[in-house]
């Protein structure tokens, strides 16, 4: 007797699912956007059929005491940048996603990567959006070794893991997720539906293989990933690179990381080869000037488990407008709108009449709050017209009652600008080192007033 299939409908737009369509998504609120989906069909005895590929899961129930805990060796990618992302290289059964904006080298970055892994292990590239030809055009004007690489151009899911059962690669690259699609899933590619059940299907072959899986995501116009949230629960790491057109230098930070530190920065710079990976990203982001303006400060900011310092500039200038504008570029403009109020309350100085921007060079985003303090110095430097030593450093965290609060990592940040030849530092009080620091003079400040005065603002 022929057994019934199992169905249900998803919502394109949210993903909430039903047991029978209807013609509105009631989480949503959206028309005409349920797709069915084909379940897995029942066999004998109440069980579900396994489909896709062979293999199983060893499920048994085990105590943390009897669970080894050997160390899963991890595989070197060959750039040093990438590792530090990653967490110390790609762990195998682990999942992966790299998203970014298109143009920013996600392809480029695979791709060299790809093809010195293959060197000394199987490697598969599946790719939904170029031809064979494009990607081996490509590897050859890079310059990177093509003879042991294989690739593939497919944009079945099923037909992807039965290849990869077949070779048992030990890395698979899916470029890109969003074209990927499964027949049981009656949707477009790209659609809520396809992108959950295929990264799904994936997923659960690298789980089961012990391969190392990486997915390439597309972004929406506001930059973050397209498609389901749960797609980046399904993963162990989630990295995005950043970069514009205009700029060579690329950023890829780690947003998520189940075997390393999250936040973490690597820094990249495109060139006629590829993407070449910048071990002392310090020291590309001080490229400052002969003569350094006013608004001009250095701060040092961490990213992941180490410390960068990038220059903060800030242009202070009379408004023509009604309504001054405030605009920041690698900065929230809301925490800049908050600095400059308590700039007011607690150091006695407006801008309330004045434009204000706010300028991260490098194209670098800070994230934390130890910039407050130096953004406050660049806007009073600005603003005056008073130039601030060429060898000072800043950091710290500004309260809403003017005080300074003390950050992470301290004395680490303040031996990395050491390093750098720099010989000043304003700080918070907490923390100013107990074992003074050689060749460096540093400043402990606990009010905005005081940093003013520390700095001759």
């Amino acid at each position: 007797m022929a057994t019934k299939v199992k169905s249900a409908f998803v919502c394109n737009d949210c993903g909430a699912d039903y047991t029978k369509w209807q013609g509105q998504c009631t989480e949503c609120h959206a028309w005409n956007t349920l797709s069915e989906i084909r379940l897995g069909s029942p066999a004998r005895g109440g069980k579900t059929l396994r489909s896709g590929f062979a293999g199983a899961v060893d499920s048994a129930v085990k105590t943390l005491a009897d669970i080894a805990l050997d160390e899963v060796p991890r595989i070197s990618t060959g750039t040093g940048e990438l590792d530090l992302v990653l967490g110390g290289g790609l762990v195998p059964g682990s999942c992966v996603l790299l998203g970014g904006e298109p143009g920013a080298g996600k392809s480029t970055v695979l791709l060299q990567t790809l093809c010195k892994l293959a060197e000394n292990h199987s490697a598969l590239y599946v790719t939904g959006e170029e031809s064979p030809q494009q990607i081996a055009m490509r590897a050859n004007r890079l310059g990177l070794p093509t003879n042991k690489l294989e690739v593939m151009a497919e944009t079945s899911v099923e037909t992807v893991c039965a290849i990869a059962e077949q070779k048992r690669p030990k890395i698979l690259v899916v470029d890109s997720i969003q074209v990927m699609h499964m027949e049981e899933v009656a949707s477009a590619p790209g659609s809520v539906s396809q992108v959950r059940e295929s990264a799904a299907m994936l997923v659960r072959f690298a789980k089961q293989s012990g391969t190392v899986l990486i997915l390439v995501g597309h972004v929406t116009k506001d930059g973050s990933l397209a498609g389901p949230k749960v797609l980046e629960h399904m993963i162990d790491c989630s990295l995005m690179l950043e970069g514009s057109s205009d700029n060579h230098f690329r950023t890829l930070r780690s947003h998520k990381n189940r075997f390393g530190a999250v936040n973490e920065l690597g820094v990249f710079a495109m060139t006629d080869k590829g993407l070449r990976e910048v071990p002392n990203p310090s020291a590309i982001f001080l490229q400052r000037a002969e003569e350094i303006s006013s608004g001009s400060v250095v701060m040092i900011i961490w990213e992941g488990t180490r410390p960068l310092l990038v220059e903060l500039q800030a242009l202070v200038d009379d408004s023509h407008l009604g309504n001054p504008r405030r605009v920041t570029v690698g900065l929230d403009q809301n925490r800049l709108s908050m600095l400059l109020a308590v700039l007011h309350r607690h150091g006695g100085i407006s801008v309330g009449d004045q434009d204000v921007f706010v300028n991260v060079v490098g194209g670098v985003k800070v994230l934390e709050t130890s910039a407050d303090l130096a953004l406050i110095l660049a806007v009073i430097s600005s603003f005056r017209d008073k130039t601030l030593p060429q060898d000072l450093v800043v950091f710290g965290e500004v309260g809403l009652a003017g005080e300074i609060r003390p950050v992470a990592n301290g004395q680490e940040r303040l031996r990395e600008a050491a390093k750098h030849g720099f010989t000043r530092a304003i700080v918070p009080a907490g923390n100013v080192p107990k074992q003074p620091i050689k060749g460096m003079q540093v400043i402990g400040v606990r009010k905005v007033t005081e940093a003013l005065d520390a700095a001759s603002c």
